[in-house]
């Protein structure tokens, strides 16, 4: 891969790391034993050979240990990302800012990460390997590893980090089953209470049709296990919903995530995002979000992963993020316990806000950040990242606080033409600098690039760009990130012209 090494970050293989990079050193103690005196050649001090020279040397050292009394009342940690998307991309941002965080490392990356500054890319560290991430954990001092993606959560990386010493944010794979089978997440909602639509769980195809035609339409089917944002089917005919029934439990067209399916009742109003860290007794909310999961302008079209969001959601006020806490959140962290298996990391809620009562139901949970959402989340954030995590590892979320910058972020995510179908790889894109100069906050995270072999971005996924903007208000952030997505070369990709369209007119409502 042709990464170009821009400032702090740089795009490595593990037999090349470099000792200096970025701030590489675990913490003061390792770089005292690098210092050199060719580094220092300012100081007079190291010119004279005599018994001045050594006690001025002392002196200098004595400094140096004190500093390092002093960082120890804040724990300074070295943290590796797990991860190649815009989240991920967001993630390394948001602890290079933090004061603690003394290097981030991103395994694999891309190539946006690595020219960006905001992590040195790991590219050939196989995530699913657990023995060799903490065989690199370990020669590099590696103190956090938070874990981006759903699948190496599901596949226990998390679990196999804690066997070996290492603080890991993200649930064990027995825990991550809140988001790798629905109908673990669905039954955990029966047994607590938890306030969520109506569903039956089939793995036959004739007796889910059944109960489809008994039911009627509009209705969800869902492939019960993990199918990278694309399993869900919003039917709005009874057609519909027997092709996606065909279509999974048939043909198989989600192997073995679509070995069972979840058919839920449809329901109507507004959906939100709600964030919540959580150390396996208690949660701690993060601000709200909102997603656009269609690919079309006007939600239309199939959905995706997401195609952009915006921080906060105005559709979750006060009142709603408290019950959503207390009725959703908190019974989901508290029945887990209970269920022996204790929930460490990010629950992300996909909420209804129902149109018919304005309560909030459980739609289904991931157990990571979202994606997009995180991306506007991590551009607000003003706390030390690195040390909230670490608290929620430990069990000690009650010692932190959140803090985060005042007004709105949007993003605009910019994908390749064909998404969520098929698409074309190695298209071009230009003009990247210019765009994140565009406007004031704007911030371009990167979810699917690469580097050809003329130095120009090209995209390598669907979705390939995260364009975030911030404001004062949601009409300014989104102004801005437009602006800069306006900039953009590139002919091989498109995004949504709108959006924050249920916000905008909600907000300027509730202003009058």
């Amino acid at each position: 891969m042709a990464c170009i090494s821009h400032n702090l970050g740089a795009s490595m293989k593990l037999g090349h790391l470099p000792v200096s990079n970025q701030r590489q050193f675990p913490n003061k103690i390792s770089q005292l034993f690098f210092l050199q005196t060719n580094n220092l050649k300012s100081s007079k001090t190291f010119k004279s050979q005599n018994n001045s020279h050594r006690l001025n040397r002392f002196k200098s050292y004595t400094t140096i240990f004190n500093s390092i009394s002093s960082d120890h009342l804040q724990e300074r940690v070295t943290v590796l990302v797990i991860g190649g998307g815009g989240r991920e991309h967001s993630l390394c941002y948001a602890l290079k800012r933090s004061q603690s965080c003394d290097a981030v490392f991103c395994a694999p990356g891309n190539a946006g990460i690595s020219n960006s500054g905001d992590a040195t890319c790991i590219e050939d560290l196989d995530i699913f390997d657990s023995e060799a991430v903490i065989a690199f954990c370990r020669k590099w001092g590696v103190g956090l590893v938070v874990v981006g993606p759903e699948a190496p959560l599901v596949a226990g990386l998390t679990n196999d980090l804690l066997k070996a010493g290492i603080h890991a944010f993200g649930p064990s794979s027995e825990a991550a089953a809140l988001e790798g089978s629905k109908n673990f997440m669905k039954t955990l909602c029966d047994k607590y209470e938890i306030p969520t639509a109506k569903y039956a769980t089939f793995k036959d195809p004739v007796a889910a049709k059944t109960y489809i035609k008994e039911q009627g339409a509009p209705i969800v089917v869902k492939a019960d296990g993990l199918a990278a944002g694309k399993g869900v089917i919003v039917a709005m005919t009874l057609h519909e919903a027997f092709e996606a029934v065909d279509s999974i439990l048939v043909s198989g067209s989600f192997g073995e995530a679509g070995s069972s399916i979840i058919v839920e009742e449809f329901l109507e109003g507004e959906e939100a995002s709600f964030f919540a860290i959580v150390d396996g007794e208690n949660a701690l909310p993060l601000e709200s979000a909102q997603d656009h999961k269609r690919v079309g302008d006007a939600d239309t079209g199939p959905n995706t992963g997401g195609m952009g969001a915006y921080c906060p959601a105005p559709v979750l006020t006060q009142e709603l993020q408290s019950l959503v806490m207390d009725s959703i959140i908190l019974p989901t962290v508290k029945g887990m316990s209970k269920e022996g298996c204790k929930f460490v990391g990010v629950l992300y809620a996909g909420l209804m806000i129902e149109k018919k009562s304005g309560l909030p139901k459980l739609i289904e949970y991931n157990v990571r950040f979202g994606d997009p959402e995180c991306q506007v989340l991590m551009v607000r954030l003003e706390s030390d990242l690195a040390q909230v995590l670490l608290a929620a590892c430990k069990g000690e979320l009650n010692t932190v606080s959140l803090e985060w910058a005042h007004g709105s972020a949007m993003v605009v995510v910019m994908a390749s033409n064909g998404y969520p179908g098929s698409y074309v790889k190695g298209t071009k894109i230009r003009n990247l600098e210019d765009a994140e100069v565009a406007a004031p906050g704007v911030k371009i995270f990167h979810a699917g690039t690469g580097v050809d072999a003329e130095g120009d971005y090209v995209a390598t996924g669907g979705r390939v760009l995260g364009v975030t903007a911030k404001g004062k208000d949601l009409e300014e952030a989104r102004e801005r990130a437009y602006r800069a997505v306006e900039e953009i070369k590139w002919e091989g990709g498109f995004y949504r012209k709108d959006i924050g369209w249920r916000a905008l007119p909600l907000k300027q409502l509730s202003s009058k």
